[in-house]
């Protein structure tokens, strides 16, 4: 696995969006994905900013150098700033000498142009061309080139001129002549230079690197206004034709070479794309010349990515070429007299290459099946990832560098399936959660069921704070859900909190969430059913057992609509219709003093008060036929009905348990059931106990009506009879329809409807 090290351009991870923005601009491909965020891998970087220059959500940061360089201008020990060669094509409304003023306001001591370490290496440069060597020359005064090149051409190592840049050479001029005590500023566009200060052959000529960015937002920083300052000369020698060298064409104006462009033994090139054709040209050998300049940003140095203004590159250099005649005021200092014998302008570079596993055919051609491409046809190409193709991307995958997911397609593909089995299990979803509430119907024909089913109709779409009260197991939850499906905020969420399975804290941090950190085992922020339920509606079930602090918690969402997380400080508005629930006598609650009375008046705008299930025994035929559908199809029995003395059994006991125990009671007959109807004998021994010592007192057992008994008896009839034309042809329908003298269709619905299994009488 490639891993990424550190070094001045980092990633702020919260900000990467993984568009792979900064994989598709950088030229080295110096990108990996790391803990889902694109990286910049040191030790293949060049230091050239596209990167940054790429990431519109800038999470790509170059270190910054303001609080070393306030740090240095605190300290004891003098400080010179260096202005770059291309500082007037972005300081241009304002002049040298105010510059000059403004960098001595912010603590420097002295201030030189860097133009003058041009004029130091020129002769080195000069002498080399002259000596026309066997090998190509390539400038060495870019440190991207260098980094390029010692990084991924070392091939190229021996025609790199084995010179200084000139910002390294004006540190060392400035250090030789005051001494290593001095630290030097350098200022300019390029951030490529925070990288060649870091490396060894040129380490200690250069303290600090400052863009021209960073600059302004030190004179920002300290209120310093250029054009209102006064003028002051520069430090160090005058220099004139160094000013060019920041533009294409300047170093051969520096280094005395005459070209008109058609001379094939020199060279000069700037921007990404000329600059990487020429380097790959140079390393295979199609071109050959004596001197080749090369510099990596657009335009020259004017072109960097440190810069602060929007000038075209035409109207920078323009800047550059005028400033060559300006005559700026100059106070030279003794130490700056000369120049020393002994400065050391030679350096040399070393092989940075990092090796990276080369993958096998096989290898790459799994991993493109891996992102569904097994043919030429299927490599799309489109350059989505960063990578120029497929291909090229599947080795970074198998060196680590990259993952699956930056392929475009593949991940549409991939969202696409997983949407459409979402799409799947929400409807599988639906479809239980409807079995099991029925659609939330409420089943009954008594009158006191019309009642509640008329109240809730009226209530439903209204924004109306609703009490639903009744004994445990008279459907409390069933009516909630009722009248959130007739609500107008049926499209949203309806939450269930049962306020009795939690402790008071517990609860609090389940309605309200929390925040990392609130409690002993808050390790994440938590986000709490009241927000869960914005715009829909939270069902409090039991909420006469909640405790009287929670309760005044509460109090305030309703009352404000404003909840407050565990250990938060802020609060977040909520829009929720509020739903309660109780089995307990809240009066004597606010009597006694554990309940609030504000809070009793808040949810009791609209009571529903539930009948227990003795009270409605006229609708316990349609109940228990709901039951033991349901119950039959979860058991997957074939269950035809309940007798009639069994019923009757029913309507004779007293329901303790209301619906939820007759629930319970009807599953466990269907279980204990050996045939396809339920008896006496599979009810609890009570039941038929109730109905002897009723029919023995002499009382008349509640009669369902005639109507319903003649249907009973007529639907038994048609059912034994079915079974018996199945049993004359053997299971087989369509004899057993000609032996009922009916349609095969209409034998086959009646075998639905009594949920007959025809094979079973197949011999």
């Amino acid at each position: 696995m490639q891993q990424k090290s550190t070094g001045p351009i980092t990633t702020i991870r919260k900000l990467c969006r993984k568009c792979y923005a900064c994989v598709r601009s950088c030229p080295t491909k110096a990108i990996g994905i790391f803990q889902d965020s694109a990286e910049v891998i040191h030790h293949r970087c060049i230091g050239c900013g596209k990167c940054i220059q790429a990431c519109s959500q800038k999470a790509k940061v170059i270190a910054d150098a303001i609080k070393e360089t306030e740090q240095r201008l605190r300290s004891k020990k003098p400080v010179v700033a260096v202005l770059g060669c291309s500082f007037q094509a972005f300081f241009y409304d304002v002049h040298p000498a105010q510059m000059v003023t403004a960098l001595k306001n912010l603590g420097f001591d002295e201030v030189l142009e860097g133009a003058a370490g041009v004029e130091l290496i020129a002769p080195e440069y000069r002498d080399l061309i002259a000596e026309k060597p066997d090998l190509p020359l390539i400038s060495s005064h870019c440190p991207t080139v260098v980094d390029l090149i010692e990084r991924h051409y070392p091939q190229l190592l021996k025609n790199l001129v084995p010179v200084v840049s000139p910002m390294v050479a004006i540190g060392r001029f400035i250090k030789a002549q005051r001494g290593d005590d001095t630290q030097v500023v350098y200022i300019s566009s390029c951030i490529g230079g925070k990288f060649e200060i870091t490396s060894e052959q040129v380490a200690g000529a250069i303290d600090t690197v400052l863009t021209y960015r960073e600059l302004n937002r030190m004179l920002r920083n300290r209120q310093i206004d250029l054009h209102r300052l006064g003028k002051t000369p520069l430090a160090g020698l005058p220099t004139g034709s160094g000013r060019s060298f920041s533009i294409y064409g300047g170093p051969f104006n520096n280094f005395g070479i005459v070209n008109n462009g058609l001379d094939p033994n020199f060279v000069a090139t700037v921007g990404e794309e000329a600059s990487m054709e020429v380097i790959r040209d140079l390393s295979a050998g199609r071109i050959s010349p004596h001197y080749v300049d090369v510099r990596f940003c657009k335009g020259g140095c004017i072109g960097g990515p440190g810069r602060t203004n929007r000038l075209t590159s035409f109207s920078k250099r323009k800047l550059i070429i005028d400033s060559l005649h300006d005559n700026l005021p100059y106070q030279p200092s003794a130490h700056y007299l000369s120049v020393p014998q002994q400065l050391q302008l030679n350096r040399h570079f070393s092989n940075k290459q990092y090796q990276l596993e080369k993958p096998s055919g096989d290898a790459v051609k799994r991993i493109l099946q891996e992102t569904d491409k097994y043919s030429e046809k299927d490599e799309l190409n489109c350059a989505g990832c960063g990578y120029s193709s497929c291909r090229e991307h599947a080795v970074a995958v198998y060196q680590g560098l990259a993952d699956n997911r930056m392929c475009l397609p593949y991940s549409l593909r991939q969202l696409e399936e997983d949407r459409t089995r979402l799409e799947q299990k929400y409807d599988l979803a639906r479809r239980a959660l409807d079995q099991e509430y029925e659609g939330t119907k409420i089943i009954g024909n008594d009158p006191r069921t019309a009642g509640v089913l008329h109240l809730i109709q009226q209530v439903g779409p209204t924004p109306t704070s609703v009490l639903i009260r009744g004994e445990s197991g008279t459907g409390k939850e069933l009516t909630a859900r009722s009248i959130h499906e007739v609500s107008q905020r049926a499209d949203q969420p309806l939450v269930t909190v049962n306020c009795t399975t939690l402790t008071d804290s517990l609860l609090e941090s389940e309605l309200f969430g929390h925040k990392k950190g609130a409690f002993t085992g808050a390790v994440t922020d938590k986000k709490g059913l009241f927000e869960a339920a914005d715009g829909g509606t939270i069902f409090l079930d039991e909420i006469g057992d909640i405790t009287p602090k929670l309760q005044a918690e509460l109090l305030r969402v309703l009352d404000s609509g404003e909840i407050k997380p565990v250990g938060s400080n802020k609060t977040s508005n909520v829009d929720v219709r509020i739903i309660a629930a109780t089995n307990k006598p809240l009066e004597e609650g606010i009597s006694n003093g554990w309940f609030r009375e504000d809070l009793f008046y808040r949810i009791n705008v609209f009571t529903i008060t539930l009948p227990p299930l003795r009270n409605r025994l006229d609708s316990i035929p349609q109940l228990v036929d709901n039951f033991l559908s349901r119950s039959a199809r979860r058991l997957n029995k074939i269950i035809h009905k309940i007798d009639q003395q069994a019923l009757q059994a029913l309507t004779c006991y007293h329901w303790p348990g209301n619906i939820r125990e007759l629930q319970n009671i009807i599953e466990r007959a269907v279980v204990l059931s050996p045939d396809q109807v339920i008896h006496l004998e599979q009810l609890p021994v009570i039941f038929s106990e109730r109905l002897r010592k009723q029919q023995s007192a002499g009382i008349q057992v509640v009669d369902s009506g005639l109507r319903r008994q003649r249907d009973e008896q007529i639907e038994k009839v048609e059912t034994d009879l079915i079974i018996h034309y199945l049993r004359e042809s053997s299971g087989n329908v369509s004899a057993a329809a000609r032996l009922a003298n009916i349609p095969r269709r209409t034998f086959y619905r009646m075998l639905e409807r009594r949920k007959i299994d025809c094979q079973q009488f197949r011999s």
